[in-house]
């Protein structure tokens, strides 16, 4: 019978297991001095963080905020409480200048004015799908902004002006895994990739940014899971209670109004069923949805591995290149 408890873990023997092969991964396989983490305040790099420190002590893990004007003052202020707390060297890297010299924010106006061209200065906006609970839906974004003076709008989003608006905002993810990658170059470390299943799974990460690392800690472990890890890894319960957030854009905007079907404990449940060919009939009851809505949460689920899939992909290669 699926249960809500089927993601229970043994969280000292978890610790133990991922400690275990990170020593063996960083010091051996990958033959770095350290490790490098981006920190944002999140549960998934406070717990890669904190598991680092677990394994290779906290005088070799170094952890980078990189802030810029979109980011959430939160976002600082509790990586600095959870840097503060392991004890690890950290560092802030503004990145705002290499983004406003990539055209980063000029590209997003750019984009969003196609839509919306009263869009300017003072304004703010994110992305959003709609909920797939009602009905079966197309995955096509819809853009909202709001004014100066909190008046908001929204609208669907042409394919070419949602492109660029996204396109543009991958500068921050990949000017960031560059900036760990300096920093990891400088200190001759590893670099720390903090997905979780849920996000590695579904393609949530952007390739060549959040979505490059040396080593994944975390990539194997349901969001449920690695809230489980961070209460017995003692991260800060500000943290803990810290609703899992994109941070991307400048309006406040929830994971799952951006990019999965339900919030992560309901999204958890419902991948590892899938992976597991349960039922939607019996999967129901548990999440509270009803059987069609849980069937609507398994297409969303395969349609994000079709579309993304590209996203995990190595280079390819006309013929296979070997040593003989």
């Amino acid at each position: 019978m699926f249960a809500a408890n089927v993601l229970d873990i043994d969280a000292k023997s978890l610790v133990a297991e991922i400690s275990e092969t990170l020593r063996a991964q960083v010091m051996g396989t990958l033959k770095k001095r350290g490790v490098v983490v981006g920190l944002s305040g999140g549960i998934d790099s406070s717990v890669v963080a904190s598991l680092c420190v677990q394994a290779l002590g906290k005088e070799k893990v170094f952890g980078i905020f990189m802030p810029e004007r979109d980011s959430s003052g939160d976002s600082l202020r509790l990586g600095q409480l959870l840097a503060s707390s392991l004890g690890i060297e950290s560092t802030i890297e503004d990145i705002a200048p290499a983004l406003e010299g990539a055209g980063c924010y000029a590209r997003q106006v750019d984009a969003i004015q196609k839509v919306f061209p009263e869009y300017g200065e003072g304004y703010k906006c994110k992305i959003t799908l709609p909920s797939i609970l009602e009905s079966d839906r197309l995955n096509v974004s819809q853009l909202t902004i709001e004014s100066p003076s909190g008046e908001q709008k929204t609208s669907r989003m042409p394919v070419g002006a949602y492109l660029q608006l996204v396109a543009a905002t991958n500068f921050k993810q990949r000017i960031r895994k560059m900036m760990e990658y300096y920093h990891a170059d400088r200190l001759n470390y590893a670099v720390s990739g903090t997905p979780n299943r849920l996000e590695y799974d579904q393609g949530f990460f952007v390739k060549q940014g959040d979505g490059a690392a040396d080593f994944k800690p975390i990539a194997h472990l349901y969001k449920t899971q690695v809230y489980a890890l961070a209460r017995h890894l003692g991260v800060p319960g500000e943290i803990c209670a810290r609703p899992p957030t994109t941070d991307t854009f400048s309006m406040a905007q929830s994971q799952e109004e951006f990019y999965f079907a339900l919030p992560y404990d309901r999204m958890d449940l419902c991948l590892y069923a899938h992976n597991h060919q349960v039922a939607a009939a019996e999967v129901a009851p548990v999440v509270n949805l009803t059987a069609d809505q849980v069937e609507r949460v398994y297409k969303d689920i395969e349609s994000k591995r079709r579309a993304t899939r590209y996203l995990h992909a190595r280079p390819l290669l006309v013929h296979e290149v070997t040593e003989v």
